[in-house]
C-alpha cells in the first residue's frame, strides 16, 4: 500500500516550480470550500472538512498576511499542513497552478464515462447526493462509504470490506485526499474496471496517480473566480459556484 499522503506529495513535487514567481492575490474560507486566487489570474478550489477540524483549530495564526505571499508557501500545506484547513488551502492553490490537459472532456456529468450497467456492483467512497439517483437509475447496484455521521449511518467495516473487494466502479471523492484515506481506499479495492477520483477538490494531473488503479479523475475549473470566491465566502456550495465552473474530465 501506498504510504499515506503519496498523491499530495508527489502534487507538490509536480507543481513546485510552477509555483516559482507567482503570488497570492485572495484566500477565502467558508463553510464548505476554501478558495484561493493567484497572480495569474487563475483561482481553485478545495472542499473544507469540517466534521474533522478540531474544536479550536479553525483561527489561522498567518491571517491577514496570505495576500502577496508566495504561492509556493501556500502550496507546502499539502505536505505540512496539520489540520484539514491547511490540508485544503494546499490543495486549492495546487488547483489554481493546474492548467488541465488539452485533451479534457467537458462533462457536467462524470458518470456518463463509466457505461454503468444492471448488474454493476458500484462504491461510492463519500456521499455525492446528486449522483446517487442516477447511478441507480442504469440499474446498478450502490454502496455508499461515509466518514462523516452527519451525513449518513457510517457503514461498519465488514460493508466497508465488501463494497472495496468487490465493486466493479469505485467512485471516490478528491476531499479523501485531505483526510489521508485516498491510498488505503485504492489499497483495499479489489479489480474494478474503473475507478473515479470526482469533485471540485480533485486535482487535474493525471501523472500523479501513476501506479494506482485511478483510470478517471473529474474535477472543476474555475471560469469566474469573482463568483466563485464570493460564493465561498458566503458559505455557499457547488450549487451556488456552478454557473462560475467549467467541468473537466480525463480519463487516463
Amino acid at each position: 500500500m501506498l504510504p499515506s499522503d503519496t498523491i499530495n506529495r508527489k502534487l507538490y513535487e509536480r507543481l513546485k516550480p510552477d509555483a516559482e514567481g507567482i503570488e497570492v492575490v485572495d484566500l477565502r474560507v467558508g463553510l464548505g470550500y476554501v478558495g484561493v486566487r493567484l497572480s495569474t489570474g487563475r483561482a481553485g478550489l478545495a472542499a473544507l472538512l469540517l466534521y474533522g477540524i478540531p474544536r479550536g483549530c479553525m483561527v489561522l495564526a498567518e491571517a491577514g498576511g496570505y495576500a502577496g505571499s508566495a504561492a509556493s508557501s501556500l502550496l507546502g500545506y499539502l505536505v505540512h499542513g496539520k489540520t484539514p484547513l491547511e490540508k485544503a488551502i494546499g490543495l486549492a492553490t495546487a488547483n489554481a497552478i493546474i492548467q488541465p490537459p488539452p485533451d479534457a472532456l467537458d462533462d457536467r456529468e462524470a458518470t456518463t464515462l463509466l457505461n454503468l450497467d444492471k448488474g454493476d456492483r458500484v462504491v461510492m467512497v463519500g456521499l455525492f447526493s446528486p449522483l446517487v439517483p442516477r447511478i441507480r437509475a442504469t440499474g446498478a447496484t450502490l454502496t455508499v462509504l461515509e466518514k462523516n455521521p452527519e451525513r449518513m449511518e457510517i457503514p461498519d467495516e465488514r460493508e466497508v470490506h465488501k463494497a472495496l473487494r468487490d465493486c466493479h466502479v469505485a467512485i471516490i471523492t478528491g476531499t479523501t485526499l485531505l483526510n489521508g484515506t485516498f491510498e488505503e481506499t485504492v489499497a483495499r479495492l479489489g479489480s474494478p474496471r474503473s475507478v473515479a477520483v470526482i469533485g471540485p477538490s480533485t486535482p487535474l494531473q493525471p501523472e500523479v496517480f501513476a501506479g494506482t488503479p485511478v483510470t478517471h479523475l473529474g474535477g472543476a475549473v474555475v471560469m469566474d473566480p469573482d463568483l466563485v470566491l464570493r460564493v465561498v465566502s458566503e458559505a455557499g456550495g457547488t450549487p451556488a459556484m456552478r454557473p462560475g465552473l467549467r467541468y473537466v474530465n480525463l480519463v487516463i
